[in-house]
């Protein structure tokens, strides 16, 4: 008897804990345990004003590293956020895409802005000096290699994206080539935080 008073509490106790865990929805992307802060940074943001990620308390933001000139990888990207912030619908408002680019000899803001406007009006895109943006890249474990190429150059370059809370904590990192509906997922979970 005294076997089954100490194991019935305990089986009430895991059997909770297991309908807590079927409940709360999980991130899709691989996660930051512990979150760490998102380092800041000031770039010349394709808004017309400086470009820092402490301007985006308050909201989720979803950071990504690329260039305009990218043909394969950079446009996929773009579609697929943009794609999860049209299924957000109004929660989209509290969302912000921060992208960075790799390429500072032709992304100056007019031409990265035209290429972001052509997925979301509401991207802001990033660009400086060759060493401001070297200096992010570090900050953010971003690898960029510029290749030559018959046409002139490209860029071999990280291709994840970063997202982060409304206190500016990176929680998770999303690898190339996952569907619009997980960034949706994981963008409801730190929206409701």
């Amino acid at each position: 008897m005294n076997a089954y008073r100490l194991a019935a509490p305990a089986l009430a106790l895991a059997s909770a804990l297991a309908a807590w865990a079927a409940a709360t929805p999980a991130f899709k992307a691989g996660l930051f345990d512990p979150p760490r802060q998102a380092p800041d940074f000031s770039l010349e943001g394709t808004d017309g004003h400086e470009l820092r990620m402490s301007r985006y308390r308050g909201k989720v933001v979803l950071l990504a590293f690329g260039y305009s000139s990218c043909t394969a990888v950079c446009p996929v990207t773009l579609a697929t956020l943009a794609a999860a912030r049209r299924e957000l619908g109004p929660l989209a408002a509290d969302v912000q895409v921060v992208y960075v680019t790799v390429d500072p000899e032709r992304d100056v803001p007019a031409r990265l802005q035209a290429f972001l406007h052509a997925f979301d009006a509401s991207f802001v895109g990033g660009t400086g000096t060759a060493a401001q943006l070297a200096g992010v890249r570090k900050d953010y474990g971003i690898s960029a290699q510029k290749i030559t190429t018959p046409d002139g150059y490209a860029y071999s370059h990280s291709s994840f994206t970063y997202l982060i809370d409304r206190g500016g904590r990176i929680r998770a990192l999303m690898p190339y080539g996952h569907a619009p509906s997980d960034y949706v997922n994981d963008l409801k979970i730190l929206l409701k935080e």
